[in-house]
């Protein structure tokens, strides 16, 4: 198997380089990886109907969808991901115990006892510690999973608190679970480098073929041609998301009103603003404004800060649109 050295934790780089390797390499393959704080969704999962949009902006966290299926997660310094990506016949290219079961025995030999559960997470006494996932690509398969280690669970819990009734789709929903940290189960408190060499070591000593690779000049640049076509890319982060209502009420100065929104491939098809306090024209108006757009905050802003929106609504701030919006 082909060990191979990850120390980059820009998270769109990483979720780049896992796609790269899967089908680029001809290798079985094995590594190790950390991302700073972001969130990881599923590919065939809502985004905004994942996350708490306002706490991911105040704090600037990267939202980056993976190739796998699956729910969202979040990940940050404290949190080490594993990868396994192995050729294999298709009848048994699906099977989370042959990846996991390596991890559980790892954390077995610290002292810590590790449960595989019905939704192919690791828990311990209940908790969940490692959620994990799986892409298929040709006769290889791609296994991911998380490993909470000593992530600031305030920051996960947050950064995933989303109102998901705002939505209707049939996107997959991530099943909130409670989590824990592998740390707070040690005898002997250790840092999470030290917990990467020892999870490394493990993995590597049932291995008496193993070959070792650093990406080089080369993997860099093709990594980074793939985040820049399509990882950095809001299209692929939220326009991918499944098509979906929105809809959500809020009361403004001059009263309260209703959005209606129907999305699909990121764009506005559809949009119903309904008010018993503001006038039928103006709402219709500032529909003209927004249908066809893209259902993304920052452009729908510069939209409303044009004068036409302050003709329709002159006691209005176009915050109080923003809010009804997402």
């Amino acid at each position: 198997m082909l060990y191979i050295k990850r120390t980059d934790t820009n998270p769109y780089f990483n979720i780049a380089a896992e796609e790269y390797v899967l089908k680029n390499f001809s290798e079985d393959c094995f590594m190790l990886w950390r991302n700073e704080a972001s969130v990881i969704v599923g590919k065939h999962q809502n985004s905004l109907a994942e996350i708490n949009l306002d706490f991911i902006e105040i704090n600037n966290i990267p939202v980056v969808r993976r190739i796998s299926g699956g729910g969202a997660v979040f990940h940050d310094l404290g949190n080490l991901n594993f990868t396994f990506i192995k050729n294999a016949i298709p009848e048994k290219l699906v099977d989370f115990r042959k990846y996991t079961d390596p991890i559980i025995a790892a954390l077995a030999s610290m002292g810590i006892n590790a449960h595989f559960g019905s939704r192919n997470e690791l828990s311990i006494n209940g908790k969940k510690i490692s959620g994990n996932a799986e892409h298929v690509y040709h006769n290889r398969v791609l296994h991911h999973g998380t490993l909470l280690f000593e992530t600031k669970l305030n920051m996960l819990s947050e950064a995933l608190n989303a109102d998901q009734s705002k939505f209707e789709d049939k996107a997959v929903k991530s099943i909130r679970s409670q989590v824990s940290n592998i740390s707070e189960y040690l005898s002997k408190p250790i840092s999470i480098m030290k917990f990467e060499k020892m999870i490394y070591e493990h993995v590597l000593k049932s291995d008496n073929q193993a070959k070792f690779h650093k990406f080089n000049a080369q993997d860099i640049k093709n990594i980074n041609e793939l985040v820049n076509s399509k990882y950095a890319r809001w299209d692929w982060n939220y326009a991918y998301s499944p098509k979906y209502n929105f809809n959500k009420k809020v009361e403004t100065k001059v009263g309260c009103i209703n959005f209606n929104l129907d999305i699909k491939n990121g764009i506005i098809r559809k949009i119903e603003l309904k008010s018993d306090t503001i006038d039928h024209q103006s709402l219709k108006n500032i529909e003209k404004l927004l249908i066809g757009k893209l259902h993304r905050k920052e452009k729908i802003e510069i939209i409303l800060k044009q004068k036409k929106f302050q003709n329709y609504f002159k006691n209005i701030k176009p915050y109080e649109i923003i809010n009804g919006l997402f």
